[in-house]
């Protein structure tokens, strides 16, 4: 794994820190700064429950997005470097974090005409009667500076405009190669102070990227930013590979692969490049994912006419069963805590959701409703099962553990394979289109169901996986 950079978070506190891996070392702001004394919001609580500053209801969908200022991070001093001149990667820095904050759909960044231009001092002491003029109810500055040793410092402070406080503050030193995290870390922090929930902008998406006819497709693996930067190919197209999902130390990816026409298991090392082979099986094989401890594979295996849920520890081994229904059982997904298991069978007649415990035991069905429901996935939160509703068209929806509270979030004629963003407040699927000619887009949508954008990728994309906010 590479060390991308040292992080700090020192949320309204007085000083800027940065800590490594090992000390921490404190860095002063680019000019003395306002102390504030509020304590963070607890997870999934508003920001302004507890702080009395500015709240973002993460409910409302596009209904009211938050207006923002963000304006160019200036630089301390203008320095060519490997990821470009520093005034440069001040501009870029500010449209991602514009971007991500932008594609929440919490929020509305104000068009450049009304950005003023800010000085490096000014970081610190906001220009609150400008802003206050623009209509922005919060306001995001922050700095590039170049270090000696080669890497970058970016500074990131949150203001509440009308009551003129700090809200957040945040650094990094960054080498050059990684200038585009610190600029997805700070729009998480500012996400995250505003609405009380977790971070996602940081974060990562493996996917199945494919080229060809519907019926001889090339399929590869890939990986990219969530924003579909930082685009890169894993495996070259020779073999079939599908269903890609991250370990949760985000070191290695778990997918199918079809080479010499024998389904097999492979965990691909994202450090060395390389695949590891863990079940190689002439029995046809589904869906392999990680257990949230990372000791076990969970997947799907047909043997004798019949497909049951089996377990296979990670680095290899002999698998477990651990259903044995007459029906098809496929489709599993660990709860967070590793404790149980949703997966889909239609043992009942017709294709549904169940959940048992992680050895097997207490099988239940949880789906009622009308249709078929398959790719069942837990969220990361374990307060929702996403799935894909098949009744006519292909739709992606949520319900309880328990099966209750079902909801449909997207209507579309064939949207599939959900998985959920770290925070598990978004949801990746792919959309394939009508006809032989059709193609298959990567998207997301909210929980709301109002907010759905499309991830941009080279080629068309299927099997979409959400990976771990990124240390």
């Amino acid at each position: 794994m590479t060390k991308a950079y040292l992080l700090v978070t020192a949320l309204l506190a007085p000083a800027l820190f940065l800590s490594g891996s090992s000390v921490a070392q404190q860095v002063p702001p680019p000019a003395p700064a306002p102390a504030t004394t509020a304590a963070a919001p607890q997870a999934g609580q508003p920001a302004g429950d507890q702080a009395g500053g500015l709240v973002v209801d993460v409910e409302g969908g596009t209904s009211s997005p938050t207006p923002i200022a963000i304006p160019v991070m200036p630089a301390a001093q203008i320095i060519d470097t490997p990821a470009g001149s520093t005034d440069a990667v001040g501009r870029q820095l500010s449209d991602i974090v514009a971007n991500d904050l932008r594609n929440s759909g919490l929020f509305t960044p104000l068009p450049p005409a009304q950005l003023r231009t800010v000085s490096v001092p000014e970081v610190t002491a906001p220009a609150y009667d400008y802003w206050g003029g623009t209509g922005a109810q919060a306001l995001v500055q922050g700095y590039v500076k170049a270090n000696g040793d080669g890497s970058l410092t970016v500074g990131c402070y949150l203001y509440d405009v009308a009551s003129k406080t700090e809200l957040a503050r945040q650094g990094f030193v960054v080498p050059p190669s990684d200038w585009r995290r610190a600029g997805h870390k700070c729009a998480d922090s500012i996400y995250t102070r505003l609405t009380g929930e977790g971070p996602y902008f940081d974060s990562r998406v493996v996917y199945v990227s494919e080229t060809g006819p519907k019926g001889k497709r090339i399929k590869r693996l890939a990986i990219m930013d969530q924003d579909g930067a930082n685009h890169r190919f894993l495996t070259n197209g020779q073999s079939i590979v599908l269903t890609p999902r991250f370990a949760p130390n985000q070191q290695s990816i778990v997918f199918m692969s079809y080479e010499g026409k024998i389904p097999s298991i492979y965990v691909y090392d994202l450090g060395s490049g390389r695949p590891r082979l863990v079940v190689r099986n002439a029995a046809t094989t589904f869906a392999p994912r990680f257990s949230p401890d990372g000791r076990w594979i969970l997947f799907s295996m047909a043997t004798g006419g019949n497909t049951d849920i089996y377990r296979v520890a990670s680095q290899g081994g002999e698998p477990q069963r651990l259903t044995e229904s007459p029906g098809i059982d496929t489709g599993g997904s660990y709860s967070p805590d590793g404790s149980r298991i949703v997966f889909e069978s239609d043992r009942s007649g017709g294709q549904q959701i169940y959940v048992m415990n992680a050895d097997g035991s207490n099988q239940q069905r949880i789906s009622f409703g009308g249709g078929r429901y398959a790719t069942p996935v837990w969220s990361p939160r374990g307060d929702l099962i996403a799935f894909t509703k098949v009744s006519g068209a292909f739709r992606i929806g949520v319900m309880s553990p328990s099966g209750g509270g079902e909801r449909l979030l997207t209507n579309s004629w064939q949207d599939e394979g959900p998985s959920w963003s770290p925070n598990g407040r978004v949801i990746t699927f792919y959309r394939s289109s009508r006809g032989s000619q059709g193609k298959a887009d990567l998207w997301m949508v909210d929980l709301t169901g109002n907010v759905e954008r499309k991830i941009p990728t080279p080629l068309d994309g299927s099997d979409p996986a959400w990976g771990p906010i990124r240390p």
